[in-house]
């Protein structure tokens, strides 16, 4: 958790402070980016943590900080991924044991097939664990289009493990 005092330090030009909000904010950017950039997560984490850093001052309530900068991690991340997207056909065969290592490989490779879309709103919902409203919100999408895109993405997701 991030200190108020620390995020307005941060505001008004405090060196010191803005480094500890980039730093505190970089794991959790990361972990929201990867999913949804696959190949590109470290960049779009880069991209979503200059933005924090560039837009930081126009933070109005800094207890809302995590959930600002969740959003403009999953728009940097489906914006680097639409723009290096490709993809990649993968042969999945046998289903890997829950402790094979090969299974973190193999859920990259399904996730690889779908679009950053779809890719994000599994991050929000599944990873993050957001209901579908609060998802919709951070997609800047009507709630129906967020559930829609659930459906198809799981759906998607499903296929393609199966396939």
């Amino acid at each position: 958790m991030i200190e108020e005092h620390l995020v307005r330090a941060a505001q008004r030009g405090d060196t010191v402070a803005m480094n500890e909000v980039l730093d505190a904010l970089t794991p959790y950017v990361g972990r929201i980016c990867g999913p949804i950039a696959l190949h590109d997560g470290a960049d779009a984490a880069q991209e979503a943590l200059i933005a924090i850093f560039r837009g930081l001052h126009s933070l109005q309530e800094p207890a809302a900080l995590f959930g600002w900068a969740r959003a403009i991690a999953v728009r940097e991340a489906v914006r680097v991924a639409r723009r290096g997207q490709r993809q990649l056909p993968a042969e999945l065969t046998d289903l890997p044991a829950a402790d094979d290592p090969q299974l973190a490989i193999d859920v990259q490779d399904v996730l690889r097939r779908l679009s950053p879309e779809h890719r994000a709103v599994l991050v929000l919902r599944d990873l993050e664990g957001m209901d579908e409203q609060a998802a919709a919100a951070v997609l800047d999408v009507p709630e129906g289009t967020a559930k829609s895109r659930l459906h198809r993405a799981r759906a998607s997701f499903r296929k393609a493990w199966s396939s």
